[in-house]
């Protein structure tokens, strides 16, 4: 740690000197990287921050695959430090449906490998937390290397074991940018010219975006937290409260600091029923709560540390405490306390506090180099829980461009600061969205759950009429989906004997009549709204070259001929899964799909383009629409001149063409694996695009179909979703994806996947199907042989053609061989499976190519 001015110039500038800051610092030194200065702008190792108010309790466990691995993660590397206290961590339930909860919880445990998941039972509850009143429980649920980071201990061992330079006290002012580059980082102590830069400041991260002219959506909200004096019932615990802040410059209140530092003896816990969590301070009771209505801050407000408060800490509201005024539940923190913790009940507090933390729109972190400005990363919205786990991550993302962590690549679409939409950074949308987020930390959140706030911000031109079918909207990247049609409700009388009921918590918020759209596709023909799918267009001189460069397949392609390919990362993992579509000499069209694939991939894409090379993304540019089934061709004829016979329009080929009048991109691809086309027209020709192909099918009972009936077709046909079953976590080769890699050719990724062959594929996707059950399987959840977890469920859903349930895992190789026995173990009960080859539709591909 440094005590001068910091210096006018160095290769890495990471603003924060947090938790995660210093994370990030840590491992970049520890990979290599030279000359990398931190700062803050409060004193250190006690900034003023969220890491040195909050409690630091890690609960690993999450139904998010790189949350569980970044937390574990980071339990074991502050662990080896020696400043983590690995007492466990025990959830409670107060209810039956909290009670189901912990189930899924002990299943996403054993599926992301977490050590040692139990239920417990009341009595073996109270046997680890003697305080709670096992009246007031139907059990819990125990990860014994959960536990508790010392924040201050652990900011002090992060900053003595890295070479990176640490400066305390320095307000950043500006950030430079120019040329679309980060240029310098402006300071109350002078300027900084560096080669990069990681904004990690968390609940300043709105304003340090700002100054470099991006709007993050970074939520602050307080929540409370109350240290009561001491118990008899802890008195066997040491105490050390008065010595540990010895010698630090502490802004603010010093009993904090002092008490969180203070190390607990029992299990941590968590009653998520009332909104509450609670764990020791020595001899005293630390309770904290969300079981209060969101009280947001005004990003623009969060301020600075002064004599009389840290600056992400907020006056105590005792109201907050004492009065029920959290809209989903019926009692107040107080009150719950006192009856799981009876002891409490009538004890003084010796330290009250509203801390700050963030969230995001969608409650994940922000972590990735942002599109608008080159070398200008961010690390945001992330709590001691993933802190290590995530410094890990950016840090090999910065040094070596895959990020992973030493268990392996790791998925970063979810957590990808690039995936918020365009409107995404308006400050009400993100506080509001933040705000439910907050509401929702400890509830239990219902599968397909949709937002009833900030609707209808994105609809295509087909949404008047999809809404005078019924459509049941879904949100998706602020686009409004149609997921099904009552207009199709008739259906279900139809096929009611290939649609098998779906019961229990797999059955929330589905719909028989995605069934019945399946079905009738497979029959008749259907109209898909694929406007949410993003076009990007390719043009100029050396498209074709670069294309080649960072598409895996081979690109030398001719005009009208359509190519599937995968963009790679440095590791070999995958990117993106595109459709490559040759239209002119020197203009292609790329398509991928909606939610956060524009600004991830369009924007990966417009990076690693040449000056000679347009790249433009049309995000909502086009509208489409994905025409299918066997009487597709006879419904798609009757409004063309152009040929659409397999002659003249064969499979994997496009053609310019009028539907009526309207002006289309035509593609000869399906994602349902039936006979079809995708047509892709500018918006303002969409509703007449509809109403030509809709007035032509009447007499061949067209329909629509949503996104619940495209879901259960992919699968059985095998078709891949970036983001669910392949991602940069995999390669192409353990996606069963070989036909989409042409090893003869050079593009970003080859290296990697040279040596990954080289090494041998240990692990391979393959479906499941159920051997005895039409039940509809989780993702997250675990896929077993020999009551062990060899992988767990990727995507999942039922087969209405096939007559089965289906379920997508990656096994190691030795049991991924057709007619290999294996189990799911979902909601509490154990499923018989049985290995596949497939595709499990149409093997032959005799529907697709008729």
């Amino acid at each position: 740690m440094s005590t001068e001015d910091p210096p006018s110039q160095a290769n890495t500038v990471v603003i924060g000197a947090g938790a995660v800051g210093c994370s990030v610092a840590y491992h970049l030194t520890e990979l290599g990287a030279e000359d990398v200065t931190v700062i803050d702008q409060g004193p250190l190792p006690v900034t003023g921050g969220s890491s040195v108010h909050a409690p630091g309790i890690i609960f690993q466990t999450s139904p998010s695959k790189i949350q569980t691995k970044a937390a574990h993660y980071t339990s074991r590397l502050l662990s080896d430090a020696g400043v983590y206290n690995e007492v466990g961590g025990i959830e409670l339930a107060r209810s039956e449906e909290r009670m189901d909860f912990l189930r899924r919880r002990k299943e996403w445990a054993v599926s992301y490998g977490l050590p040692e998941p139990q239920l417990l039972s009341p009595e073996e509850v109270t046997e680890h937390l003697p305080l709670v009143n096992e009246d007031e429980i139907l059990g819990g649920y125990y990860s014994p290397t959960d536990g508790r980071v010392d924040g201050i201990s652990a900011l002090q061992w992060y900053i003595s074991e890295s070479s990176a330079d640490f400066y305390g006290n320095i307000e950043v002012t500006d950030l430079d940018v120019s040329g679309g580059e980060i240029q310098t980082v402006e300071t109350d102590k002078g300027r900084i010219d560096c080669g990069r830069c990681v904004i990690a400041t968390n609940n300043w991260g709105y304003q340090t975006g700002q100054m470099a002219g991006l709007d993050l959506p970074i939520a602050p909200v307080e929540h409370q937290y109350v240290v009561t004096e001491p118990m008899e019932e802890l008195s066997d615990a040491g105490f050390s409260v008065g010595d540990n802040t010895t010698g630090l410059d502490v802004p603010g209140e010093r009993s904090i600091a002092e008490y969180m530092s203070e190390a607990p003896h029992r299990p941590v816990g968590r009653d998520q029923d009332h909104s509450l969590y609670f764990r020791t301070h020595g001899d005293s009771l630390g309770m904290g709560s969300y079981n209060h209505e969101t009280l947001s801050v005004d990003p623009e407000e969060m301020g600075k540390n002064s004599e009389e408060r840290q600056a992400s800490v907020r006056g105590f509201t005792e109201e907050h405490w004492t009065q029920p005024t959290h809209r989903n539940r019926d009692k107040s923190a107080k009150q719950a306390f006192d009856e799981l913790l009876p002891a409490s009940q009538d004890l003084d507090y010796e330290v009250t506090e509203n801390g700050i933390f963030v969230f995001t729109p969608d409650g994940m972190p922000a972590v990735g180099e942002t599109a608008q400005v080159d070398n200008l990363w961010t690390a945001l919205a992330i709590w001691w829980t993933h802190s290590g786990g995530y410094g890990r991550i950016l840090a090999e993302w910065m040094e070596n461009g895959t990020p992973r962590l030493p268990s392996g690549p790791v998925d970063t679409g979810g957590i990808h600061v690039r995936r918020f939409e365009p409107h995404a950074g308006e400050k009400d949308y993100f506080v509001d969205r933040g705000a439910k987020r907050y509401e929702q930390v400890y509830s239990i959140v219902e599968p397909r759950w949709q937002p009833d706030d900030h609707r209808r911000l994105r609809t295509s031109p087909f949404y008047h009429q999809e809404k005078e079918l019924g459509a049941e909207f879904y949100q998706s990247g602020g686009w409004e989906s149609p997921q099904y049609y009552e207009y199709n409700e008739d259906l279900v009388d139809e096929y009611e004997d290939q649609i098998p009921e779906q019961d229990g918590w797999q059955g929330i918020n589905r719909s028989p009549i995605e069934a019945a759209e399946h079905l009738h596709t497979r029959e008749k023909v259907s109209m898909f709204d694929m406007t949410t799918f993003s076009s990007i267009m390719v043009s100029g001189e050396g498209s074709g070259e670069f294309l080649q460069q960072v598409c895996s397949n081979d690109m030398d392609i001719d005009v009208g001929q359509v190519r599937y390919s995968l963009l790679l990362n440095e590791g070999g993992g995958i990117l993106a899964d595109i459709t490559v579509v040759r239209l002119d000499d020197e203009e292609y069209m790329v398509t991928t799909g909606g939610g956060n694939s524009p600004g991830i991939h369009g924007g990966w894409l417009e990076e690693h383009a040449p000056e000679t090379v347009s790249v433009h993304i049309e995000e909502g540019a086009k509208s489409t629409i994905g025409l299918w089934g066997p009487k597709s061709r006879l419904l798609l004829q009757r409004c063309t001149d152009a040929d659409v016979t397999d002659n003249g329009f064969s499979y994997f080929s496009a053609k310019r063409m009028y539907i009526g009048e309207v002006p289309v991109i035509a593609l000869r691809v399906s994602y349902v694996g039936e006979l079809g086309w995708e047509l892709w027209t500018p918006t303002e020709y969409g509703q007449r695009l509809w109403e030509t192909l809709w007035e032509a099918g009447q007499d061949l009972d067209v329909r629509p179909m949503g996104g619940g009936a495209l879901s259960s077709m992919r699968l059985e046909k095998g078709f891949r979703l970036w983001g669910t079953d392949i991602d940069t976590d995999s390669n192409p080769f353990e996606a069963e994806l070989p036909f989409a890699v042409d090893m003869d050719t050079d593009y970003i990724g080859k290296e990697a996947l040279e040596s990954a062959k080289a090494d041998g594929i240990d692990n391979h996707i393959t479906p499941l199907t159920l051997d005895d059950s039409s039940d509809i399987m989780l993702s997250g959840r675990p896929v077993l042989k020999d009551d062990e977890a060899i992988g767990y469920v990727q995507a999942s859903n039922y087969g209405y053609t096939i007559g089965e349930s289906i379920a997508y895992t990656y096994v190691p190789s030795e049991y991924a061989e057709a007619g290999t026995s294996v189990q799911v173990l979902c909601e509490g009960e154990t499923y018989d499976a049985t290995v596949r080859d497939e595709p499990l539709f149409d093997p032959g591909r005799e529907k697709i190519l008729r």
